[in-house]
Formats: C-alpha cells, sequence, structure tokens
C-alpha cells in the first residue's frame, strides 16, 4: 500500500516524482484521447467486432516481431494496420462485415499459434523464451514505458486525435447514411479506409495501455456510455474521450495506490463504470430527455443522430 493511500494529500503531491508514473500518465491520457475519439466511430458504425479482432491481431503481430528477431511495436502497430487495410479491402465500400471479420478473426487466431511455436522453440533453447513478452501484450505494460516509448506513443497518438477530428464531419455523414453521402460528393470508400488506417494504429497504442484481450473496453465502453448520455453526435465525440482520458486517469492511480491491482485492470474497470452507471441514469426511469422535455427517444437512435448532425451543421 502506497502513500497515496496512506495519507492522500501528501500521496497525491508526490505520486508523480515517480519517473515510470510521469511516462505512465503522458502516454495514457494522449492514448485514451485517441481510443476515445475513434471508439465513438466504431460503435456508430456497428464495427466493434473490428476491435475484438485487432486485438487477436495485436497479439498475433507481436509475436511476428518476436519470433523474427525484431522490436515487438513494428509488429504490433504493422500488423493491426496490414489487417485492418485488409478488412476494408474485404468488406463492401471499404466497410468490413461480420462475415469478413469472423474469416480475418479465424485466420489471425491460426497465425498467432504459427508464431507462438515458432517463437518458443526457436527461443526456449537460447532460454531467450520466459512467457514475460506474450503476457505484457496480453494485458499491458504502460507502466514499464521508456521515456522514448512513452514520447513515440502520444506523438502516435496525437496524430491519430488530429487526423481523426479532420475527417470527423463527412465521417459522421458517411457513417449515418452512405448512399446520401456518396450521392453528396463525400469520398465514402476513402474515408473508410483512412478509418480502418486510424482504428489499426489505435488498436496497437491501445494493446500498450491494456493489453490485447483488453482493448476493446477502451473503444467500446467510453463511446457506448457518450452515446447514452446525449444524442448529439460531436458532443458525444469529445464526451467519448473525455470518459477514455478519465478512466486512464483514474486507473492509473488506483493502480499506483493499490499495487495489487494491474493498470489495465483498473482503467477498464473505470471505463465499465462509467457505462453502466450511464446505462442506468438512462434506462432506469431517468432517460435523458431534451430542452423541451417531450422526446423519449433513445439517445443512441440513428435517427437522432441524423437530426443531430443537421443541427450541427
Amino acid at each position: 500500500m502506497t502513500d497515496l493511500v496512506a495519507n492522500p494529500f501528501i500521496g497525491g503531491l508526490h505520486m508523480l516524482d515517480h519517473p515510470f508514473l510521469r511516462y505512465a500518465f503522458a502516454a495514457g491520457t494522449c492514448i485514451a484521447l485517441a481510443s476515445g475519439l475513434i471508439g465513438y466511430f466504431v460503435v456508430l458504425r456497428s464495427q466493434v467486432f473490428t476491435g475484438d479482432a485487432l486485438s487477436h491481431v495485436a497479439f498475433t503481430g507481436s509475436l511476428a516481431a518476436l519470433a523474427l528477431g525484431i522490436d515487438l511495436r513494428v509488429g504490433l502497430y504493422g500488423g493491426c494496420v496490414v489487417f485492418a487495410l485488409l478488412m476494408a479491402f474485404l468488406g463492401r465500400r471499404a466497410n468490413a462485415d461480420d462475415t469478413v471479420i469472423g474469416s480475418v478473426f479465424a485466420w489471425v487466431l491460426g497465425l498467432g499459434a504459427l508464431f507462438l511455436s515458432i517463437y518458443t522453440t526457436t527461443r526456449s533453447g537460447s532460454g531467450g523464451f520466459s512467457g514475460n513478452a506474450g503476457v505484457t501484450v496480453l494485458f499491458g505494460s504502460i507502466f514499464g514505458l521508456s521515456s522514448g516509448q512513452a514520447l513515440t506513443d502520444a506523438v502516435v497518438a496525437l496524430v491519430v486525435a488530429a487526423a481523426l477530428v479532420l475527417i470527423a464531419r463527412p465521417l459522421l455523414f458517411a457513417s449515418l447514411d452512405e448512399a446520401v453521402a456518396s450521392a453528396q460528393g463525400v469520398p465514402v470508400q476513402a474515408l473508410g479506409y483512412v478509418f480502418f488506417v486510424l482504428v489499426g494504429i489505435t488498436a496497437g497504442e491501445a494493446t500498450q495501455a491494456v493489453g490485447a484481450l483488453l482493448l476493446l473496453g477502451l473503444l467500446a465502453a467510453p463511446a457506448g456510455a457518450a452515446q447514452l448520455l446525449t444524442p448529439r453526435p460531436f458532443a458525444a465525440l469529445w464526451l467519448s474521450a473525455a470518459i477514455a482520458v478519465v478512466s486512464v486517469w483514474v486507473g492509473l492511480t488506483l493502480a499506483y495506490a493499490f499495487p495489487r491491482i494491474p493498470p489495465s485492470f483498473g482503467i477498464l474497470s473505470v471505463a465499465t463504470a462509467c457505462y453502466l452507471l450511464s446505462f442506468l441514469v438512462t434506462t432506469g426511469g431517468r432517460r435523458v430527455v431534451d430542452r423541451g422535455g417531450a422526446s423519449r427517444r433513445g439517445p443512441g437512435n440513428r435517427r437522432n443522430l441524423v437530426i443531430s448532425h443537421g443541427e450541427a451543421s
């Protein structure tokens, strides 16, 4: 138990004296920002299964890099981006359906088994395999980031967030009504490819924060909570990012205060709690209503989003 529990005020003041915590907060904040923004569109476009598939891609790509003896992050980012593009290419108008994602999912699991076998047989004889690398990828290693890794992750995440903000309006239009957006001259297919690349990069980023097994939670839970709380798309977009960032901050603080709590568990627990609380608030007799007080439409309803988009434009 740390000083943060014994004396919250003093412990809080000295918490960031630790370099590993500063690196974790810096990288984690930027990763959460990108995950919250990307996650909103993942949920809106009903592509949550994509995030699940990419979580397995992250693990397989990392194992491939380890088996080849190269930097783990090369396989992590490269695998996620390549397979994201593959799913976009196989889908209709760069919008992968469940059949495409499920097929890629199964193939990735097979590749993961292959690379795991290669890695264990080629590295274990020389004492190189201890299982730590695999566990790190599965459950995250945000407290183990060096200053260089934290800086790289933060910069990449901020670039992803900036790119998403730049395409947010046309991407929203294409997500809500693809046919009308295409008729209005929106490059729907090109946006689909760009979006999948951003999802792939974000999946690689989130893996380092919460691990491959849990990255779906950081993409889906804040976005789901935001869509429950407000029908206005751009308000929900930034609310999703805010919930993700707060989840990382509180999760890291909990992990520091109680060393037996892994950072990934703390982060995802807070994000899930936010979603559950939002669900209770909006469906437990206290639904979010508009200013006129007459609306009973669910805040996640696509028709509401179309109306709100029209009001915002």
